[in-house]
């Protein structure tokens, strides 16, 4: 199994392969889900969809807000959104989910297929593969060395097996896909403001794995102005 170091703002960082680091969680995923998720599509992106299935394009990062494994798999988990959940119930009964869950421990959990679309970042959702990170409760910048050794290693993973893969971002950098082919959604004003994760993490990331050549939601935002 292949790895490498990289010293990164003073840690020495390992990565491997992840391939047999992946555990597979899978949330819940019935024809009930299958079906809310392609109600989902035909709503927010296409009538005419006849699947669920993405291509790849896009890399998010994110974090749960919450610091506890269980309680961030259990947002994810069941198949329809809480009531008290506002706006989010309102666009669909579906629930948020993510491809990934990395724990504080470093651990990378896959939720569901990576080719299946997950609601988890609006308008962005049939290209972007949602890499969800326990913490960051009380939006406190909180994550941990090993979960960035672990997204590391994860989006070099996915970028080799997905090699149309072109952008990593942060959740909070999603509006900048504004007004480029990325940017689907038939309510023009469906979104949200979102701070996740922090910025630093999402830096740390993205140096850590430049030589792959993703580009950041900055490099196409004056195409999207």
């Amino acid at each position: 199994m292949a790895t490498f170091t990289l010293i990164l703002f003073g840690i020495v960082l390992l990565f491997v392969k992840p391939d047999t680091l992946i555990l597979d969680r899978p949330i819940q995923f019935s024809q009930k889900r299958i079906d809310m998720t392609l109600d989902y599509i035909h709503t927010h992106y296409d009538a005419n969809a006849t699947h669920i299935t993405i291509d790849p394009r896009i890399i998010v990062l994110h974090w749960t807000e919450d610091d506890n494994l269980t309680r961030s798999f259990g947002y994810f988990d069941p198949q329809t959104v809480p009531s008290s959940w506002g706006n989010v119930t309102q666009a669909s009964p579906l629930n948020v989910s993510a491809h990934f869950l990395i724990d504080r421990e470093g651990r990378i959990w896959r939720l569901m297929s990576e080719t299946t679309m997950a609601r988890h970042v609006i308008r962005l959702n049939m290209d972007a593969i949602g890499i969800e990170n326990v913490g960051g409760e009380g939006s406190n910048a909180n994550l941990t060395p090993a979960q960035l050794t672990a997204n590391i290693a994860l989006v070099a993973h996915l970028k080799h097996k997905y090699p149309k893969i072109d952008y990593l971002i942060g959740h909070y950098e999603y509006t900048l896909f504004e007004g480029t082919p990325f940017w689907r959604e038939k309510n023009a004003t469906y979104r949200t403001p979102k701070s996740d994760p922090n910025p630093q993490f999402v830096e740390a990331v993205y140096e850590a794995t430049r030589t792959l050549g993703l580009k950041r939601a900055s490099d196409i935002a004056p195409q999207g102005l």
